[in-house]
Protein backbone atom coordinates (compact mmCIF):
# COMPACT_ATOMS: atom_id res chain seq x y z
CA UNK A 1 0.00 0.00 0.00
CA UNK A 2 1.45 3.48 -0.85
CA UNK A 3 0.90 5.92 1.80
CA UNK A 4 -1.89 8.69 1.46
CA UNK A 5 0.48 12.01 0.31
CA UNK A 6 -2.58 14.09 -0.09
CA UNK A 7 -2.45 17.26 2.17
CA UNK A 8 -5.50 18.89 2.65
CA UNK A 9 -5.47 22.50 1.81
CA UNK A 10 -6.35 25.19 4.54
CA UNK A 11 -9.68 26.93 4.97
CA UNK A 12 -11.62 28.79 7.00
CA UNK A 13 -15.03 29.99 7.26
CA UNK A 14 -17.16 32.77 8.76
CA UNK A 15 -20.57 32.20 10.99
CA UNK A 16 -22.87 33.85 13.43
CA UNK A 17 -22.20 31.57 16.76
CA UNK A 18 -24.52 33.22 18.12
CA UNK A 19 -26.44 37.12 18.68
CA UNK A 20 -23.54 38.61 19.61
CA UNK A 21 -21.00 36.02 18.38
CA UNK A 22 -18.49 35.54 15.14
CA UNK A 23 -17.77 31.84 14.66
CA UNK A 24 -14.60 31.14 12.79
CA UNK A 25 -14.35 27.59 11.41
CA UNK A 26 -10.74 26.77 10.86
CA UNK A 27 -10.02 23.25 8.34
CA UNK A 28 -7.61 21.16 6.41
CA UNK A 29 -3.71 21.21 6.77
CA UNK A 30 -2.44 24.81 8.37
CA UNK A 31 1.48 24.51 7.30
CA UNK A 32 3.76 27.46 6.21
CA UNK A 33 3.61 26.79 3.17
CA UNK A 34 -0.78 26.67 2.25
CA UNK A 35 -1.67 28.46 5.50
CA UNK A 36 -3.84 31.50 4.72
CA UNK A 37 -2.90 35.16 6.32
CA UNK A 38 -5.42 37.27 4.50
CA UNK A 39 -8.14 37.86 7.35
CA UNK A 40 -10.24 39.88 5.14
CA UNK A 41 -13.30 38.12 5.57
CA UNK A 42 -13.26 38.08 9.48
CA UNK A 43 -12.60 42.01 9.25
CA UNK A 44 -15.80 42.23 6.80
CA UNK A 45 -17.95 40.23 8.74
CA UNK A 46 -16.99 42.19 12.11
CA UNK A 47 -17.36 45.69 10.31
CA UNK A 48 -20.64 44.84 8.71
CA UNK A 49 -22.61 43.81 11.93
CA UNK A 50 -22.09 46.27 14.95
CA UNK A 51 -23.96 43.45 17.27
CA UNK A 52 -20.64 41.11 17.06
CA UNK A 53 -18.78 41.66 20.68
CA UNK A 54 -17.07 37.98 20.07
CA UNK A 55 -14.98 35.88 18.00
CA UNK A 56 -14.60 32.36 18.74
CA UNK A 57 -12.80 29.36 17.10
CA UNK A 58 -13.67 25.55 16.01
CA UNK A 59 -10.93 23.64 15.25
CA UNK A 60 -12.43 20.24 15.18
CA UNK A 61 -11.73 19.69 11.25
CA UNK A 62 -8.21 21.32 11.89
CA UNK A 63 -5.30 18.32 10.56
CA UNK A 64 -2.33 19.98 11.30
CA UNK A 65 -0.74 23.16 11.95
CA UNK A 66 2.27 24.90 12.35
CA UNK A 67 3.30 28.87 12.27
CA UNK A 68 1.20 29.54 9.29
CA UNK A 69 -1.74 29.43 11.76
CA UNK A 70 -0.15 30.82 14.25
CA UNK A 71 0.22 33.67 11.59
CA UNK A 72 -3.24 33.87 10.94
CA UNK A 73 -4.49 33.74 14.50
CA UNK A 74 -1.95 36.53 15.21
CA UNK A 75 -3.95 38.73 13.02
CA UNK A 76 -7.56 38.06 13.96
CA UNK A 77 -6.22 39.22 17.34
CA UNK A 78 -4.87 41.82 16.02
CA UNK A 79 -8.25 42.61 14.43
CA UNK A 80 -10.45 42.00 17.29
CA UNK A 81 -8.12 44.64 19.32
CA UNK A 82 -8.39 47.36 16.86
CA UNK A 83 -12.33 46.50 16.30
CA UNK A 84 -12.66 46.66 19.52
CA UNK A 85 -14.19 42.71 20.05
CA UNK A 86 -13.12 39.98 22.27
CA UNK A 87 -11.45 37.01 21.64
CA UNK A 88 -12.07 33.78 22.68
CA UNK A 89 -8.95 30.89 22.53
CA UNK A 90 -10.72 28.07 24.64
CA UNK A 91 -11.14 26.04 21.57
CA UNK A 92 -8.05 26.48 20.01
CA UNK A 93 -5.10 23.93 20.61
CA UNK A 94 -2.76 23.91 23.77
CA UNK A 95 0.68 24.63 21.68
CA UNK A 96 -1.21 26.96 19.80
CA UNK A 97 -2.68 28.85 22.96
CA UNK A 98 0.63 28.57 24.31
CA UNK A 99 2.48 29.63 21.65
CA UNK A 100 0.28 32.68 21.09
CA UNK A 101 0.78 34.01 24.86
CA UNK A 102 4.70 33.34 24.01
CA UNK A 103 4.67 35.54 21.28
CA UNK A 104 2.31 38.35 23.07
CA UNK A 105 4.79 38.49 25.81
CA UNK A 106 8.16 38.94 23.50
CA UNK A 107 8.00 42.73 22.84
CA UNK A 108 8.46 43.68 19.07
CA UNK A 109 12.55 45.84 19.37
CA UNK A 110 11.31 48.07 16.18
CA UNK A 111 8.63 48.97 17.53
CA UNK A 112 10.05 49.97 21.25
CA UNK A 113 12.36 51.76 19.40
CA UNK A 114 10.11 53.46 17.01
CA UNK A 115 7.80 54.50 20.28
CA UNK A 116 11.33 56.12 22.18
CA UNK A 117 12.40 60.23 21.75
CA UNK A 118 15.17 61.32 20.67
CA UNK A 119 17.72 61.61 23.65
CA UNK A 120 18.35 65.48 24.53
CA UNK A 121 21.32 67.30 24.54
CA UNK A 122 22.22 66.56 27.95
CA UNK A 123 21.58 62.73 27.45
CA UNK A 124 23.94 62.67 24.48
CA UNK A 125 26.81 64.04 26.72
CA UNK A 126 26.47 61.85 29.31
CA UNK A 127 26.24 59.30 27.31
CA UNK A 128 29.67 60.06 25.40
CA UNK A 129 30.98 60.27 29.00
CA UNK A 130 30.04 57.43 30.02
CA UNK A 131 31.42 55.78 27.08
CA UNK A 132 34.71 57.68 28.03
CA UNK A 133 34.77 56.90 30.81
CA UNK A 134 34.44 52.95 30.47
CA UNK A 135 36.85 53.15 27.57
CA UNK A 136 39.65 55.13 30.08
CA UNK A 137 39.14 52.30 32.52
CA UNK A 138 39.38 49.72 30.18
CA UNK A 139 42.39 50.96 28.39
CA UNK A 140 44.20 52.01 31.71
CA UNK A 141 43.11 48.47 32.81
CA UNK A 142 45.11 46.83 29.86
CA UNK A 143 48.01 48.66 30.54
CA UNK A 144 48.50 47.26 33.93
CA UNK A 145 47.94 44.13 32.87
CA UNK A 146 50.65 44.71 30.19
CA UNK A 147 53.31 46.33 32.69
CA UNK A 148 52.27 42.99 34.98
CA UNK A 149 52.92 40.81 31.84
CA UNK A 150 56.46 42.49 31.75
CA UNK A 151 56.99 42.62 34.76
CA UNK A 152 56.94 38.95 35.08
CA UNK A 153 59.04 38.50 32.08
CA UNK A 154 61.81 40.09 33.49
CA UNK A 155 61.79 38.04 36.88
CA UNK A 156 62.17 34.79 34.18
CA UNK A 157 58.28 34.09 34.90
CA UNK A 158 57.23 34.58 31.20
CA UNK A 159 54.60 32.13 30.33
CA UNK A 160 54.87 32.19 26.28
CA UNK A 161 57.02 29.95 24.20
CA UNK A 162 60.13 30.64 23.59
CA UNK A 163 59.63 29.65 19.51
CA UNK A 164 57.09 32.13 19.54
CA UNK A 165 58.81 35.14 21.08
CA UNK A 166 61.63 34.38 17.71
CA UNK A 167 58.93 33.76 15.00
CA UNK A 168 57.44 37.36 16.36
CA UNK A 169 61.02 38.86 16.43
CA UNK A 170 61.52 37.40 12.96
CA UNK A 171 58.13 39.43 11.61
CA UNK A 172 58.73 42.51 13.07
CA UNK A 173 62.34 42.53 12.23
CA UNK A 174 63.79 40.50 9.52
CA UNK A 175 60.44 40.46 7.26
CA UNK A 176 60.38 43.98 7.60
CA UNK A 177 63.66 44.98 6.07
CA UNK A 178 62.55 45.30 2.64
CA UNK A 179 59.63 47.84 2.81
CA UNK A 180 61.63 49.85 5.84
CA UNK A 181 64.69 50.30 3.15
CA UNK A 182 62.98 51.20 0.42
CA UNK A 183 60.60 53.74 1.77
CA UNK A 184 64.09 55.07 3.83
CA UNK A 185 65.97 55.54 1.34
CA UNK A 186 63.68 57.42 -1.23
CA UNK A 187 63.21 59.58 2.30
CA UNK A 188 66.58 60.37 2.09
CA UNK A 189 66.44 61.35 -1.43
CA UNK A 190 63.86 63.52 -1.60
CA UNK A 191 65.34 65.20 1.14
CA UNK A 192 68.23 66.06 -0.37
CA UNK A 193 67.14 66.69 -3.66
CA UNK A 194 64.44 69.01 -2.40
CA UNK A 195 67.44 70.73 -0.13
CA UNK A 196 70.05 70.70 -3.15
CA UNK A 197 67.99 72.55 -5.19
CA UNK A 198 68.02 75.77 -2.64
CA UNK A 199 72.04 75.32 -0.93
CA UNK A 200 72.98 74.94 -4.61
CA UNK A 201 72.41 78.50 -5.68
CA UNK A 202 74.24 79.92 -2.44
CA UNK A 203 77.28 77.85 -2.96
CA UNK A 204 76.45 75.49 0.40
CA UNK A 205 76.15 72.22 -1.51
CA UNK A 206 77.92 70.75 1.26
CA UNK A 207 75.51 71.39 3.79
CA UNK A 208 72.90 68.73 2.22
CA UNK A 209 74.90 66.01 4.25
CA UNK A 210 74.17 67.94 7.68
CA UNK A 211 70.30 68.40 6.84
CA UNK A 212 69.81 64.78 5.32
CA UNK A 213 71.59 62.93 8.47
CA UNK A 214 70.41 65.36 11.23
CA UNK A 215 66.87 65.29 9.84
CA UNK A 216 67.21 61.18 9.57
CA UNK A 217 68.90 60.41 12.75
CA UNK A 218 66.67 62.92 14.72
CA UNK A 219 63.00 62.28 13.13
CA UNK A 220 62.71 60.75 9.84
CA UNK A 221 64.32 57.55 10.79
CA UNK A 222 62.26 56.77 13.92
CA UNK A 223 58.81 58.11 12.26
CA UNK A 224 59.29 56.41 9.07
CA UNK A 225 59.73 53.41 11.02
CA UNK A 226 56.80 53.50 13.03
CA UNK A 227 54.43 53.92 10.21
CA UNK A 228 55.59 51.56 8.29
CA UNK A 229 55.14 49.12 11.67
CA UNK A 230 52.08 50.52 12.36
CA UNK A 231 50.60 49.62 8.77
CA UNK A 232 52.06 46.31 8.98
CA UNK A 233 52.75 44.81 12.37
CA UNK A 234 50.05 46.64 14.37
CA UNK A 235 47.54 45.54 11.59
CA UNK A 236 48.77 41.96 11.41
CA UNK A 237 48.63 42.30 15.52
CA UNK A 238 45.45 43.49 15.94
CA UNK A 239 43.97 40.85 13.22
CA UNK A 240 45.76 38.01 14.60
CA UNK A 241 44.44 38.66 18.16
CA UNK A 242 40.77 39.86 17.01
CA UNK A 243 40.38 36.89 15.04
CA UNK A 244 41.58 34.77 17.85
CA UNK A 245 38.59 36.18 19.56
CA UNK A 246 36.44 35.43 16.96
CA UNK A 247 37.21 31.69 17.30
CA UNK A 248 36.82 31.70 20.91
CA UNK A 249 40.65 30.75 21.43
CA UNK A 250 40.82 33.69 23.69
CA UNK A 251 38.13 32.29 26.35
CA UNK A 252 39.97 29.38 25.79
CA UNK A 253 42.99 30.46 27.42
CA UNK A 254 41.26 31.50 30.19
CA UNK A 255 39.10 28.60 30.92
CA UNK A 256 42.92 26.69 30.82
CA UNK A 257 44.18 28.97 33.53
CA UNK A 258 46.41 30.72 31.22
CA UNK A 259 46.09 34.57 31.15
CA UNK A 260 45.60 36.03 27.48
CA UNK A 261 47.87 38.85 28.06
CA UNK A 262 50.85 37.07 29.71
CA UNK A 263 50.66 34.70 26.76
CA UNK A 264 49.93 36.66 23.68
CA UNK A 265 50.24 40.31 24.34
CA UNK A 266 53.73 40.19 25.91
CA UNK A 267 56.03 38.17 23.24
CA UNK A 268 54.40 40.92 20.64
CA UNK A 269 55.29 43.87 22.87
CA UNK A 270 58.55 42.94 23.62
CA UNK A 271 59.21 42.03 19.96
CA UNK A 272 58.38 45.25 18.38
CA UNK A 273 60.05 47.21 21.06
CA UNK A 274 63.37 45.30 20.39
CA UNK A 275 62.95 45.26 16.74
CA UNK A 276 61.90 48.89 15.99
CA UNK A 277 65.10 50.19 17.83
CA UNK A 278 67.44 47.89 15.01
CA UNK A 279 65.17 48.71 12.00
CA UNK A 280 65.44 52.36 13.27
CA UNK A 281 69.21 52.29 13.08
CA UNK A 282 68.87 50.77 9.89
CA UNK A 283 66.68 53.70 8.06
CA UNK A 284 69.00 55.87 9.14
CA UNK A 285 71.97 54.48 7.03
CA UNK A 286 69.83 53.54 4.09
CA UNK A 287 68.28 57.24 4.57
CA UNK A 288 71.77 59.05 4.34
CA UNK A 289 72.87 56.56 1.72
CA UNK A 290 70.02 57.89 -0.19
CA UNK A 291 70.67 61.34 0.34
CA UNK A 292 74.51 60.67 -0.65
CA UNK A 293 73.70 59.08 -4.30
CA UNK A 294 71.97 63.01 -4.73
CA UNK A 295 74.91 65.08 -3.02
CA UNK A 296 77.13 63.01 -5.72
CA UNK A 297 75.22 63.00 -8.79
CA UNK A 298 73.73 66.26 -9.15
CA UNK A 299 75.92 68.50 -6.49
CA UNK A 300 79.29 67.00 -7.74
CA UNK A 301 80.43 66.07 -4.06
CA UNK A 302 82.74 63.23 -3.45
CA UNK A 303 81.84 60.56 -1.37
CA UNK A 304 84.41 61.13 1.37
CA UNK A 305 83.71 64.88 1.66
CA UNK A 306 79.76 63.94 1.85
CA UNK A 307 80.15 61.42 4.93
CA UNK A 308 83.04 63.43 6.29
CA UNK A 309 80.18 66.27 7.07
CA UNK A 310 78.04 63.44 6.97
CA UNK A 311 79.60 62.38 10.90
CA UNK A 312 81.01 65.97 11.39
CA UNK A 313 76.88 67.05 11.80
CA UNK A 314 76.33 64.02 13.96
CA UNK A 315 76.71 63.53 17.38
CA UNK A 316 75.64 61.09 20.40
CA UNK A 317 72.57 63.31 21.47
CA UNK A 318 71.67 63.44 17.70
CA UNK A 319 71.59 60.27 17.93
CA UNK A 320 69.85 59.23 21.06
CA UNK A 321 67.13 61.68 20.51
CA UNK A 322 66.12 59.04 17.74
CA UNK A 323 66.79 56.41 19.60
CA UNK A 324 64.34 57.05 22.43
CA UNK A 325 61.49 58.26 20.08
CA UNK A 326 61.75 55.01 18.57
CA UNK A 327 61.45 53.19 21.41
CA UNK A 328 58.53 55.01 22.68
CA UNK A 329 57.30 54.70 19.03
CA UNK A 330 57.54 51.10 19.13
CA UNK A 331 55.49 50.56 22.79
CA UNK A 332 52.66 52.76 21.47
CA UNK A 333 52.32 50.63 18.36
CA UNK A 334 52.79 47.71 19.98
CA UNK A 335 50.28 48.04 23.03
CA UNK A 336 47.81 50.08 20.74
CA UNK A 337 47.68 47.70 18.09
CA UNK A 338 47.45 44.60 21.00
CA UNK A 339 44.44 46.36 23.13
CA UNK A 340 42.23 46.99 19.66
CA UNK A 341 42.77 43.00 18.83
CA UNK A 342 41.25 42.63 22.72
CA UNK A 343 38.56 44.69 22.34
CA UNK A 344 37.50 43.33 18.97
CA UNK A 345 34.05 42.14 18.93
CA UNK A 346 32.83 38.40 17.61
CA UNK A 347 32.40 38.58 13.88
CA UNK A 348 34.06 39.38 10.84
CA UNK A 349 33.35 42.41 10.53
CA UNK A 350 34.47 43.79 13.88
CA UNK A 351 37.83 42.30 12.93
CA UNK A 352 38.12 44.61 9.99
CA UNK A 353 37.26 47.17 12.42
CA UNK A 354 39.54 46.16 14.94
CA UNK A 355 42.42 46.26 12.21
CA UNK A 356 41.80 49.91 10.86
CA UNK A 357 41.39 51.22 14.37
CA UNK A 358 44.61 49.76 15.43
CA UNK A 359 46.47 51.54 12.57
CA UNK A 360 44.54 54.32 12.80
CA UNK A 361 44.87 55.44 17.02
CA UNK A 362 48.38 54.00 16.29
CA UNK A 363 49.28 56.82 13.73
CA UNK A 364 47.96 59.27 15.44
CA UNK A 365 49.79 58.54 19.48
CA UNK A 366 52.69 58.32 17.45
CA UNK A 367 52.28 62.13 15.71
CA UNK A 368 51.27 63.14 19.40
CA UNK A 369 54.02 61.66 21.20
CA UNK A 370 56.55 63.36 18.45
CA UNK A 371 54.90 66.73 19.50
CA UNK A 372 55.75 66.27 23.04
CA UNK A 373 59.07 65.26 21.88
CA UNK A 374 59.17 68.23 19.91
CA UNK A 375 58.59 70.13 23.03
CA UNK A 376 60.26 68.64 25.93
CA UNK A 377 63.45 68.41 23.78
CA UNK A 378 63.41 72.31 22.76
CA UNK A 379 62.71 72.91 26.80
CA UNK A 380 65.72 70.57 27.46
CA UNK A 381 68.00 72.54 24.88
CA UNK A 382 68.63 68.77 23.29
Amino acid sequence: MKADTHISPATFDVRRAASDALLVVLAGEWKTRSGLTDVGAVRDALRGDTAVKRVSFDTAALRGWNSGLLAFLLKCEELCQHENVASDRSSLPRGVQRLMKLAEAVPVQADVHRAQSPAGFVERAGLVWLRLALATRENVRFLVECAIAIGNLLRGRATFRRRDALMLLQQCGAEALGIVALIAFLVGLIMAFVRSLQLGRFGASIYVADMVAIAMVREMGCMMTAVILCGRTGAAFAAQLGTMKVNQELDAFTTLGIAPVDFLVAPRVVALFLMILLLTVFADLVGIVGGSLVAMSMLHLSALEYWQETLRALNLTQFSTGVIKSLAFGLIVAVTACLRGMQCGSNAEAVGRATTSAVVTGITWIIIADAVFAVVFQALDI
